[in-house]
């Protein structure tokens, strides 16, 4: 089984999934299948010197269990020492914190990225230690970026660019996303592992992660949608958005600036029909949005209306059974 993950949202679902699966609870799936995540890393930077991997962390840490589960992300029992004292030094920016214990993983792959290791081998060295029980990979080794377009009437274009971090950490999402741009997406290589795993994959999972920043990257990567599309798999995804908005996230921001309607069934019809051309077998919505069942089978896409709120993992693995049931029944 192959999932493509972005952070929060995409490691509930995994942590949930993992436990039905290890249970026997996913109808068609063997409880001893192999799991294989591949990660989004178009929301990487670089701050203080170090890399930071927000989406392939949060995945690590949940499965790992060092996540802060009140947060959803970051290390459990974290102090922040380090960023008070970078604070005191007037070292920004002070929208940005890193943890004391978080700074610890920075450290080991800046490290290994440094001394020439890609950023698969050091996502594997990473997680000898938290065995996640999944092979987790980087979407690309190489370097991806997402920045946002904002209006900025002082530049003479009328508008400028924010790295996604700084729109959603310091911006909150609170302003309007004018446009999304990736910054070396058209370059980048799928990682080593990633072809392989989906040629031989039984199932494809696409986690209620952003379909934008975080799914709609890792298809972006060139080569990677068609491996999809041609695999050999059905590929089952959970919607991120319930009414008209996202649980988590920025979904709903982000789709406006596509000129996608905020529905879970425009986002269905946004990845398409994988008969049509586009990368779904199945879609699972919310069962308050029942009414938008009928628009995605129309669009060649099978659909179930079940509950989507992973209020704990016995509720997110009842979803992940559903999402299997509609695509291997």
């Amino acid at each position: 089984m192959v999932a493509l993950s972005g952070g929060v949202g995409g490691a509930r679902f995994l942590r949930g999934t993992l436990s039905a699966l290890r249970a026997g609870a996913l109808p068609g799936v063997a409880a001893d299948a192999s799991v294989t995540v591949v990660a989004n890393t178009a929301d990487d930077w670089w701050i203080h010197g170090l890399k930071v991997c927000p989406d392939l962390d949060t995945v690590m840490y949940t499965l790992g269990g060092g996540i802060d589960v009140e947060r959803g992300w970051g290390r459990d029992g974290e102090t922040w020492a380090t960023s008070e004292e970078l604070a005191a030094y007037g070292a920004g920016p002070e929208w940005f914190g890193l943890g004391d214990r978080d700074i610890a993983t920075h450290l080991v792959r800046t490290q290994m990225v440094e001394a020439g290791y890609p950023l698969s081998a050091v996502t594997a060295a990473l997680c000898r230690r938290w065995e996640p029980d999944v092979e987790l990979l980087p979407m690309t080794d190489d370097r991806v970026e997402t920045h946002i377009a904002i209006a900025d009437p002082e530049e003479a274009s009328g508008r400028r660019t924010v790295h996604f971090q700084e729109y959603w950490v310091r911006m909150r999402a609170q302003v309007p996303a004018e446009a999304v741009v990736v910054v070396g997406l058209d370059r980048a290589t799928p990682a080593p592992g990633v072809l392989e795993a989906l040629a031989g994959a039984d199932l494809v999972m696409l986690p209620p992660s952003n379909p934008v920043v975080s799914v709609g990257t890792i298809l972006g990567v060139p080569g990677l949608r068609e491996a999809l599309r041609e695999g050999p798999a059905p590929v089952v995804g959970v919607s991120p958005i319930i009414g008209a908005s996202h649980v988590h996230g920025m979904a709903r921001q982000l789709l406006d600036s596509l000129g996608v309607e905020v529905s879970a069934g425009a986002v269905a019809r946004h990845y398409g029909a994988r008969a049509a051309g586009g990368v779904l077998d199945g879609w699972l919505v919310a069962d308050t949005d029942a009414d938008q069942v009928a628009g995605v089978e129309a669009a060649g896409i099978a659909c179930a209306a079940v509950p989507l709120l992973m209020s704990d993992d016995a509720a997110t693995g009842r979803m992940a059974a559903a999402a299997t049931e509609l695509v291997l029944r």
